[in-house]
C-alpha cells in the first residue's frame, strides 16, 4: 500500500494500458478489470503525482504532453518489474521456452529425457507463430525464425531453416508432375496471412505465383500442412515440417528460401542455472535436427 501522497506503482500498469489502447474500455479488456477501475486508478495516480496524465474525450483518452514524456519511463519501469518477476520465477526453477509450431515435435519427443535428467526444473513449452514478447515476460527463452532485431536480447544462432515446395499425392493426381516451382500459373496454392508476408514462402509465391489461384491463407504452418495434405493446393513451406510427413511430396530439390534460427533470451537471466540447462537442451535438440530443418537431407 502506498503512503498518502505517494504513487501506488501498481497504478502505473493502468496508465500504460490506457495509453496503449487509447480508451478506458480497451485498457479494461487488456487487464481484465472494469473500466471504472481503470478510471479510478488513473485518478489516484494523477492525485499522487500532482499532475494531469490524461484528458477524457467523448471518443477516447488523450495523453497529456507530460503524460507522453512519462511513458518511456513507465515502459522502463514495467520492463524492470517483468525482469524482476522473471528472475524470481527462474529462481523457483520454472523456465518457459517458446517455439515455432514446426519445432514442437522435436522438443516434445525429448521432454521425458530432459525431465529425468533435470527433475528440479519445471520446463514449460509453448508454441505458435506469434513471436512472444520476452521483455514483457511472456516467456523466458524463445526460438526465433529470422533475425532477432532487439539488441537488448542475447541471440544465439543455431542453424538455417530451409523452405521448398510440396504437394500431396491427392493434389498430384489432379496436376501430374513435373511442376515448375518458378511458374505456378494454373495451380491452386495455399497462401499466407498478411502477418506472415515476410516469410520465405510468402516471398516465393509473391515472385512466382502470377496466374495461380489462392485457395487458403493460413497463419500457422501446421494449418498449411493440413491443407496441403487434403489436396487443396501447393504449399511453399518449411522443410522441417513437410519432410517429416511421408504423404508430402517435395517438388523441387533446391532450397527455395531460408532464414536463420536463433535462440533468444534476456541478458539478465542467462546466468541462472535452470535457464542454462534449458539453453543446453534447446541447442542439443536443434543440432540433432539441423539437417532436417535446413532441408539438405537429400
Amino acid at each position: 500500500m502506498a503512503k498518502s501522497g505517494e504513487p501506488d506503482w501498481n497504478d502505473l500498469r493502468y496508465f500504460l494500458a490506457t495509453a496503449r489502447t487509447g480508451t478506458l474500455s480497451g485498457a479494461a479488456r487488456a487487464l481484465g478489470v472494469r473500466h471504472t477501475t481503470i478510471s479510478r486508478r488513473l485518478t489516484a495516480l494523477e492525485a499522487a503525482l500532482g499532475v494531469s496524465l490524461v484528458v477524457r474525450r467523448p471518443h477516447g483518452i488523450e495523453i497529456t504532453p507530460l503524460g507522453r514524456r512519462l511513458l518511456p519511463l513507465g515502459d522502463d519501469a514495467e520492463r524492470a518489474m517483468q525482469a524482476l518477476l522473471a528472475l524470481a520465477r527462474s529462481g523457483r526453477n520454472r523456465v518457459r521456452l517458446a517455439l515455432p509450431s514446426g519445432l514442437s515435435p522435436f522438443f516434445a519427443e525429448r521432454m521425458v529425457a530432459f525431465n529425468k535428467a533435470n527433475p528440479a526444473i519445471n520446463l514449460e513449452l509453448t508454441s505458435g507463430s506469434r513471436a512472444v514478447d520476452l521483455q514483457r515476460g511472456e516467456a523466458d527463452l524463445a526460438i526465433r525464425m529470422g533475425v532477432v532485431a532487439d539488441d537488448t536480447l542475447i541471440a544465439r544462432k543455431l542453424c538455417i531453416a530451409g523452405w521448398s515446395i510440396y504437394a500431396s499425392q491427392r493434389y498430384l493426381d489432379r496436376h501430374p508432375q513435373p511442376i515448375d516451382p518458378r511458374y505456378l500459373a494454373g495451380h491452386e496454392i495455399i497462401g499466407f496471412d498478411a502477418r506472415l508476408a515476410s516469410v520465405p514462402g510468402a516471398r516465393w509465391i509473391e515472385a512466382h505465383g502470377a496466374g495461380a489461384t489462392t485457395v487458403f491463407r493460413v497463419a500457422e504452418m501446421t494449418e498449411m500442412l493440413a491443407a496441403a495434405l487434403s489436396g487443396a493446393g501447393l504449399a511453399v513451406m518449411p522443410c522441417m515440417l513437410a519432410e517429416s510427413e511421408p504423404r508430402m511430396v517435395r517438388l523441387a530439390p533446391d532450397i527455395l528460401g531460408s532464414h536463420p534460427v536463433f535462440l533468444a533470451y534476456r541478458r539478465e537471466i542467462g546466468a541462472e542455472a535452470p535457464v542454462r540447462a534449458v539453453i543446453r537442451f534447446a541447442v542439443s535438440v536443434i543440432k540433432d535436427h539441423a539437417a532436417l530443418i535446413s532441408g539438405e537431407t537429400r
